[in-house]
């Protein structure tokens, strides 16, 4: 067991209650929602977090993937507190942000310019406004069931339940109470992974098309990877009609020193990405070549897109970000994806040596556990029933409670700091956990 002296909980549950006098469900993002209370966190260090009532966890969630080095990095602690003694944010540009850029243009083959913003879900906000600008066109076409960010367009059939599924020809279907019709209009759903299926959907709204926007890995979608042939599909397919493909890697930029799209070998037209560049600090990018990227330029005329942020390119977010990637080396790189193949390969055989009905999927240094059976390749493969819902919930439950913390969907992402005697910490939880699981 991971916490050899165990507080109990008591000052959560007592924090939680104070909170839903003052905070909708007591929490504010609905991400984090755990009945009955969630733990409050009061520091981090390394791969380790410790709650306010003095438990020590080993936290794969990780700011959900955000903290590719963990915890309270000596170095990027440093920047920061040097940088906060000098100004958390002015209205005009810093040299950071020239440094950052410089750092991500250098590594990633396609990025000609890039431009900064405070959240992923800006990020992909922004590239959604330049595919529009640069096609004229306004309809964007998603993958069921993947997760870009809270925008509405991209919000359309992200949680879709299996009653609203219809055939297997994707349903539109909105994610918030309320969400207005021409919304789901300007949306076209098509299946993940699925070749023909998806060409005849987009055939239909190809004239009104700007853009298809492709996570190659989405996570709230399984962890599935795209295959080389829905990739490659997309590709030809946006190319040759003048749609743009934009490359969702706000998640999984983390997965390879240049990134998502050149370790899956396909080049989008426009990139969003976030969550590691930023060192812990809030933040977004939009990244491509020059041409796409001009839509952005208020240099020699009125900007087609016009896109900012009291926040953005922060000198906080951006000496952080610096710092967070001049330590991602492709050596880090090639470590951290090694440990992610050692996490993978024992939680699959732990499955096995148990005989529980159970799969892991994911890559580099990202993995998600599954308790169900069957070939995983898309959204209503991956869907979860009530039955392994509720099962899952309690292997979390169960984990949290013995010191391990994964993310409430069973996705873990690993952090610089740790070691294979971690990932066999928490595999031996989660043995513990397959144990204490009911039969279905």
């Amino acid at each position: 067991m991971l916490n050899t002296t165990h507080h109990g909980t008591m000052r959560s549950r007592e924090a939680h209650e104070r909170a839903r006098s003052v905070l909708p469900g007591g929490n504010t993002r609905t991400s984090v929602y755990e009945a009955p209370f969630p733990i409050y966190l009061a520091r981090g260090s390394g791969a380790y977090v410790y709650d306010i009532d003095g438990n020590r966890l080993l936290d794969l969630q990780n700011n959900f993937t955000a903290l590719i080095h963990g915890h309270a990095h000596p170095e990027i602690a440093t920047a920061l507190a040097q940088q906060a003694s000098l100004g958390v944010s002015f209205s005009s540009p810093t040299l950071a942000e020239i440094e950052l850029a410089e750092l991500l243009c250098a590594r990633v083959p396609y990025f000609e310019q890039v431009r900064f913003t405070n959240t992923g879900s800006e990020a992909v906000m922004g590239a959604i406004k330049a595919a529009r600008a640069l096609t004229r066109r306004h309809k964007i076409a998603k993958c069921e069931g993947a997760y870009h960010g809270s925008y509405d367009p991209v919000e359309i059939s992200f949680d879709s339940p299996p009653e609203a599924w219809g055939s297997n020809r994707p349903a539109n279907v909105a994610l918030h109470s309320g969400t207005p019709r021409s919304v789901l209009d300007e949306v076209v759903v098509i299946p993940f992974n699925d070749v023909e299926l998806s060409r005849e959907i987009l055939d239909e709204e190809v004239g009104s098309l700007a853009a298809v926007i492709v996570d190659p890995m989405p996570a709230r979608l399984g962890l599935i990877e795209a295959t080389k042939e829905y990739l490659t599909f997309l590709r030809e397919y946006t190319r040759r009609n003048s749609v743009i493909l934009i490359s969702d890697e706000v998640l999984t930029f983390r997965l390879d020193y240049p990134g998502a799209s050149t370790r899956f070998g396909y080049e989008p037209d426009i990139c969003a990405f976030g969550k590691i560049i930023g060192g812990g600090m809030p933040i977004g990018a939009i990244g491509g070549r020059k041409a796409v990227m001009s839509v952005f330029d208020p240099s020699e005329r009125k900007p087609d897109v016009y896109f900012g942020g009291t926040f953005a390119a922060n000198p906080m977010s951006m000496v952080g970000g610096c710092v967070a990637m001049n330590w991602m080396t492709p050596e880090a790189f090639t470590r951290l994806n090694a440990l992610g193949d050692y996490a993978r390969k024992a939680i699959a055989a732990l499955f096995e040596r148990e005989g529980t009905t159970g799969q892991v999927t994911g890559a580099g240094s990202l993995f998600r556990i599954h308790l169900k059976q069957g070939e995983l390749g898309n959204y209503r493969d991956s869907y979860p029933t009530p039955q392994e819902r509720q099962a899952l919930r309690a292997l979390v439950g169960h984990a949290r409670e013995n010191g391990v913390l994964l993310s409430p969907t069973g996705l873990g992402a690993l952090s610089t700091p740790m070691s294979e005697q971690d990932v066999d910490v928490m595999v031996g939880v989660l043995g513990e956990a397959l144990n204490a699981l009911e039969p279905a």
